[in-house]
């Protein structure tokens, strides 16, 4: 590695995609896993570890860290047109997060986290291919009851699904309303 580090302009396309894959890479390791969980063991931040991270891969790269994170926080702007960079992008910040929740929650409560995720995809993937079957205007009025009830849920998870028979009374009141004004 040479001394001189890039501390100006903004990370290239192929900088950026290093920079992700590495991360990805180090994350998925037992020792680095340990690392962050060791470290919120201490009572640090995980987020701090995982900062720390990208830093020392940045330094490999000859990249200043500091200029290398700041970076990051542009990544949305300068490079908004660019489809594949940017699903790279939201891909690493969901591996952080990823990191960091195992890290906090430990083994055991993190795989059953995941279990409760997978579950509730799967319930929603199946409340999504039951909508499909009703027209578009119907459609649109499952997706108002569901976006209401998320919001009086204050979007918890468990709202963001509708039973099939919470779908058909809804279908049903907007065909056939209790009320027509003449």
């Amino acid at each position: 590695m040479s001394s001189i580090s890039q501390n100006s302009g903004m990370l290239s396309r192929g900088q950026l995609l290093h920079l992700f894959d590495r991360f990805s890479f180090l994350t998925s390791h037992p020792d680095v896993k340990k690392r962050i969980a060791d470290a919120v063991a201490d009572k640090q931040e995980a987020v701090a570890v995982t900062t720390a991270i990208q830093e020392e891969i940045l330094t490999e790269m000859g990249i200043d860290p500091r200029f290398g994170i700041a970076c990051l926080g542009k990544v949305n702007m300068v490079y908004a047109n660019d489809q594949d960079l940017m699903l790279h992008f939201y891909k690493f910040i969901a591996k952080e997060e990823v990191a960091c929740e195992e890290a906090e929650l430990g083994p055991d409560e993190f795989v059953e986290r995941i279990r409760a995720q997978h579950q509730l995809q799967e319930q929603q993937l199946e409340m999504l291919k039951h909508m499909r079957k009703f027209h578009l205007d119907d459609q649109s009025v499952i997706l108002e009851k569901l976006h209401q009830q998320m919001e009086n849920a204050n979007f918890e998870s468990g709202a963001s699904i509708l039973s099939s028979e919470q779908i058909q009374e809804t279908v049903r009141r907007r065909v056939s309303p209790l009320f027509m004004p003449r």
